[in-house]
């Protein structure tokens, strides 16, 4: 059975709140083992005696997509090797505070832009997380954004312009926020303030004034 399919037996056969399974992969062939090594590297595959072992997430670095994407390379180089999986990781309940509705990140900042008038042009933004334990990758992540901690809250603020100015577009932002959600960090974004058809007169933008900082 090739690769790929054996993957796709495996999944089907985990919870569906499965968030990592660890594998492990031999090759038919011991001597294409290394090469095997070096295709599956990209998901941190190590060597364990004659076999390869590593980890696959739902969502994030290792992805169950990526990993699909590097057995199909051994298929196609007909590196016939046989996989089997242990050690499944359930997916941890959810850090939102009580009674808060979790959405993906992306789906939030898209109804934050919904609500902006059509001549919007600076916005000033926040993205809050759940679980302090991901500030430093969620900040990693996000780091187009030039993410501004906000004193002791488990939160970033963050500049977004429609055009021209100082501020990432917000394509770029929603970009930033699918990565976020890919590693299955759970938050919510908010538009805090809002300016409209504003001019740069040898300027980067505006500036806000926000408790005696400005931003």
């Amino acid at each position: 059975m090739k690769l790929v399919d054996q993957w796709r037996a495996i999944q089907e056969d985990l919870p569906e709140d499965w968030s990592e399974v660890r594998l492990t992969l031999t090759t038919e062939q011991l001597a294409e083992l290394p090469r095997a090594a070096q295709v599956l590297g990209a998901i941190n595959a190590g060597r364990v005696g004659e076999a390869l072992s590593f980890e696959v997430q739902r969502g994030g670095a290792n992805s169950a997509q990526k990993a699909t994407n590097l057995f199909q390379r051994l298929d196609d180089q007909r590196t016939w090797c046989q996989l089997k999986a242990s050690d499944v990781v359930e997916a941890s309940p959810s850090t939102a505070p009580a009674g808060r509705e979790v959405r993906p990140l992306a789906e939030s900042w898209d109804a934050d832009l919904t609500e902006l008038p059509p001549d919007w042009s600076d916005l000033l933004c926040e993205i809050e997380i759940y679980s302090s334990a991901l500030l430093d990758r969620t900040a990693l992540l996000c780091a187009p954004l030039n993410p501004t901690r906000d004193g002791s809250r488990t939160a970033f603020t963050f500049r977004c312009a429609s055009g021209a100015g100082y501020g990432v577009s917000p394509t770029m932002a929603r970009r930033c926020f699918e990565r976020v959600d890919a590693d299955g960090i759970e938050g919510v974004t908010r538009v805090l303030r809002v300016l409209s058809d504003t001019g740069l007169v040898y300027t980067q933008g505006p500036v806000w004034l926000v408790g005696g900082k400005m931003l």
